[in-house]
C-alpha cells in the first residue's frame, strides 16, 4: 500500500481535468503522485449523466462519534484534507439534517484548493434554523430538501419532495440533476450515506479509517441485516495509505479506463523517477 501524495502539480492537473482543460494520460509521476491521480482522476473526470459518491470517517472499531456525540477528531489532518478536496471534486455537497444541527457546518473547501460547492440540506420536518451557518453564508449555491412548507431566507432555494417514512434518495437525486448537478457528494451523516447505499444509488464510497478506538457511540453505516454472507456487497476496493487515515474506495460502477493508473507501482524499482501515465 503506497502512500498518496497530493504534490501542487498533481492538485492542479486534478482540477484542470475536472473543467476538461486537461487529461490524466501523460506525465511524468512519482509513484506517490500517481497513487493521487488515481485516487481522485476517477472523480475528476466530466461526465454526462451523474456521478455520486460518499464519504465516511470512522475508528478502527467502525465507529464515528462518542456517545455524546463528539465526531470533532474522528478523522486525522489527512482524513479531513481528503474530504476536503472531495468536495472540491463535488458540484454539490449533501448532508442529512441531523448532522447539520449537531456539527453547524460551513460544507466549504478551506484544507484544499478549489472551488466550494453548492450545499444540500435534507431536512423532511424543516428543523432546521435559517441562522444556520451554510444558510447564511452566501459563499455557494444553498439548497433545502423538505417535505413540509417553511419558508427560508432569500438565496435559499427550498425544493419540496414528498415522503413516506425519508424522503426516497431517488427523488433528491433527481431534483438536483434537473438543477444542473451531476457530481454529488453524500458527506453525512452514516444514516444519510446509508439510505442513498441501500437505494443502490452511489457509484463509490470512500471510507477513511483512522487509527483510535472508541468503544461505542454511532456506527458507521447500519444496513440491514443480511442472512448469509452470499448476500453480501463486495464492492472492487483499492486502499490508500493517505498519512494519518487509511482510505477505502469502494466502487459501486464498472471499473472504467482510470484502472490502468491503480497499478500500485509495481514497476518503481525498475523505474525511480515513477510511472509514465
Amino acid at each position: 500500500m503506497q502512500h498518496v501524495d497530493v504534490t501542487h502539480r498533481v492538485w492542479e492537473r486534478i482540477l484542470d481535468v475536472k473543467t476538461g482543460a486537461a487529461c490524466l494520460c501523460c506525465g511524468d509521476w512519482t509513484c506517490g503522485e500517481a497513487q493521487a491521480l488515481a485516487l481522485y482522476g476517477a472523480l475528476a473526470q466530466p461526465t454526462v449523466t451523474s456521478q455520486v459518491f460518499a464519504q465516511i470517517g470512522q475508528s478502527l472499531d467502525g465507529r464515528i462519534a462518542t456517545e455524546t456525540g463528539d465526531a470533532q477528531d474522528v478523522s486525522g489532518k489527512d482524513g479531513l484534507a481528503h474530504l476536503h478536496r472531495l468536495r472540491a471534486l463535488a458540484d454539490a455537497v449533501v448532508i442529512g439534517v441531523k448532522t447539520a444541527l449537531h456539527d453547524d457546518p460551513q460544507l466549504t473547501v478551506r484544507l484544499a484548493d478549489g472551488t466550494s460547492p453548492a450545499r444540500v440540506v435534507i431536512d423532511p420536518d424543516g428543523r432546521l434554523p435559517n441562522d444556520a451557518r451554510l444558510l447564511t453564508d452566501t459563499s455557494a449555491r444553498r439548497i433545502v430538501i423538505q417535505a413540509v412548507a417553511k419558508e427560508r431566507p432569500a438565496g435559499v432555494e427550498a425544493i419540496t419532495l414528498p415522503r413516506a417514512s425519508w424522503i426516497a434518495p431517488k427523488d433528491i437525486l433527481s431534483a438536483l440533476k434537473e438543477r444542473g448537478f451531476k457530481s454529488i457528494l453524500i458527506e453525512g451523516g452514516g444514516i444519510t450515506i446509508t439510505q442513498f447505499l441501500e437505494a443502490g444509488l452511489l457509484n463509490r464510497l470512500h471510507m477513511a479509517i483512522a487509527p483510535l478506538l472508541i468503544g461505542s457511540g454511532p456506527q458507521s453505516l447500519t444496513t440491514a441485516p443480511i442472512g448469509t454472507l452470499a448476500q453480501v456487497r463486495r464492492p472492487k476496493t483499492d486502499v490508500y495509505n493517505l498519512g494519518s487515515d487509511v482510505l477505502f474506495d469502494c466502487a459501486f460502477s464498472p471499473p472504467d479506463a482510470l484502472t490502468i493508473v491503480t497499478a500500485r507501482c509495481a514497476n518503481v524499482m525498475l523505474n525511480p523517477e515513477g510511472p509514465r501515465l
